[in-house]
């Protein structure tokens, strides 16, 4: 096992360029600013993905409004949140370009003219567009930089900042569950869904909150990783070969850029500064060639540290771990949402309906999720714990409960499960950590972009697959047997490909031996 990527030998940073001078770290990192930003995160994961989880209220009335199919209709709370995950590679552009702050101002923009628009809705299918759609890239233009952000402020206790801030969606889902049932009840669901769109202009206001940390202290950050790891990285000092081998990041192509491009922009100033003999329009147009310029920089800039991540010669499909983790993210999601969607079903199927009212086993999840989360974090940022053994042994205690779930018909054993189920899914807010292990604080975005996308694949066509397999066998039994099969299949990739790769260096240094 390992506990952070200099152990699997990839590292598509720049730490070692960085000088080994002591240098002090900037006072946002690990406090001050950053736990800011966790609120920030945390109002972010109440707003979208605690709406999100509250959507059955929304699905009943729009089942009562439109007489169109139960699969027909569920399609928009589908499309919401799977388009939320799904759109993240491209979030991961924008972020590139313009930054977390200004991606998530639109984002919030964009989330609420969705819900406002949704309330005009005529049909399903205009939901689709409105609410589906829009909604749910706006949500994904917000989200995904709220988990960023926290992964760019924290380096000590950044499981821990992880865990606190995706409780919000715990929280969420009682909050907003609440407050929409209270809103269609008192006004309707097209005004509750006004109202709604109102509320989430607020994602605005957490965008504003995640003020950008400068260049110099993402470098201090690294100093400070790499000096608490300095003993395992020369230890492996193997694994700097490897990144060369694979081709890192070549920064000598976009510095020539940014001279051509300062050139330009130094030429435009100066003669801004001899312009008392240029005429108005004259200089009007050079501030506009100068504000193209700057922008045109801004751009090719992000674009191409986007494209490099995923195409470039240091592409993430490069790390063989980190496919792997993709792999399982196909399979993850899904196990984890299915119980939500059908253990109304089978406790009705067990006649557990009057028990399960007074305490619905959808709630015992969602209570102890947030307990899990909070408690996976601490254990994490323990020194002598790695984060990526805690991340699997939560993934083992999962896919178990999914697998024996159906065994339990006893509204006793099915609440031990469901709080098992609840605890061990706090792994989520390990999520993070480990990929930013993985690849690095400068691919975050892109690399968390690639793992949200494939949970967002997972959440899509999870639940229907799950009710197509009910529909062949009557039984929810096997829905949850192969959902918990192909969960384990993912998880046997991440705990092989760590194996594979420590072996392989050590193959190559017998090899260098014999010669």
């Amino acid at each position: 096992m390992y506990a952070s990527r200099e152990d699997i030998g990839y590292d598509f940073g720049d730490d070692s360029k960085v000088g080994s001078k002591p240098i002090k770290p900037n006072s946002n990192i690990d406090g001050g600013w950053a736990w800011m930003i966790v609120l920030s995160s945390f109002l972010v994961h109440i707003l979208i993905m605690g709406s999100q989880m509250a959507l059955g209220i929304l699905n009943m009335e729009w089942l009562e409004e439109f007489n169109q199919s139960r699969g027909l209709t569920a399609w928009v709370s589908s499309l919401s949140m799977g388009i939320t995950l799904i759109v993240g590679p491209f979030i991961g552009l924008f972020i590139s370009m313009c930054g977390c702050r200004t991606t998530a101002i639109i984002g919030g923009i964009l989330n609420a003219l969705g819900w406002i628009l949704s309330a005009y809705a005529s049909n399903v299918h205009y939901l689709f567009l409105t609410f589906g759609v829009t909604a749910g890239i706006g949500s994904g233009m917000v989200y995904l930089p709220a988990v960023v952000m926290v992964g760019q402020y924290f380096q000590k206790r950044r499981a821990l900042a992880q865990g606190l801030s995706t409780t919000g969606t715990g929280f969420g889902a009682f909050l907003m569950t609440a407050l929409l049932k209270y809103l269609c009840t008192e006004f309707g669901w097209r005004n509750a869904m006004f109202i709604q769109g109102a509320i989430s202009l607020n994602l605005c206001v957490c965008g504003a909150l995640m003020r950008p940390l400068h260049p110099k202290d993402l470098r201090e950050k690294h100093v400070v990783r790499s000096d608490s790891e300095e003993n395992r990285a020369k230890a492996l000092s193997h694994s700097t070969e490897t990144i060369k081998s694979n081709g890192v990041l070549s920064e000598e192509p976009e510095k020539k850029e940014e001279a051509a491009n300062e050139e330009v922009l130094g030429s435009v100033q100066h003669i801004e500064a001899g312009g008392k003999s240029v005429s108005g329009r004259s200089m009007y147009g050079l501030r506009i060639l100068k504000t193209v310029s700057q922008l045109t920089l801004t751009v090719r800039k992000g674009f191409a540290l986007w494209y490099s991540s995923y195409f470039g010669a240091a592409s993430l499909f490069t790390n063989r771990v980190f496919v792997a983790f993709i792999i399982w993210a196909l399979f993850a999601y899904s196990s984890f949402v299915i119980p939500f969607i059908h253990l109304p079903e089978i406790v009705k199927q067990y006649n557990l309906s009057r028990r399960d009212n007074v305490f619905p086993l959808t709630s015992i999840i969602a209570i102890v999720h947030i307990f899990g989360k909070v408690i996976l974090g601490i254990i994490s940022d323990l020194p002598c714990i790695s984060t990526w053994n805690v991340f699997l042994m939560a993934n083992f205690t999962l896919v178990t409960c999914i697998l024996t779930l159906p065994l339990m018909q006893t509204y006793v054993g099915l609440a031990v499960v469901c709080a098992l189920i609840g605890f061990s899914s706090g792994y989520f807010s390990l999520m993070p950590v480990v990929t930013e292990d993985l690849v690095g604080t400068k691919h975050l975005a892109n690399a968390y972009g690639i793992i949200i996308c494939a949970n967002g694949i997972s959440a899509l066509f999870g639940p229907p697959f799950a009710g197509w397999i009910y529909d062949i066998t009557q039984k929810y039994d096997f829905s949850f047997y192969i959902a918990g099969l192909l969960y384990m299949v993912g998880i046997i990739f991440l705990f092989i490909q760590p194996c594979i790769q420590k072996k392989q260096p050590r193959e190559k240094s017998t090899e260098g031996a014999q010669v």
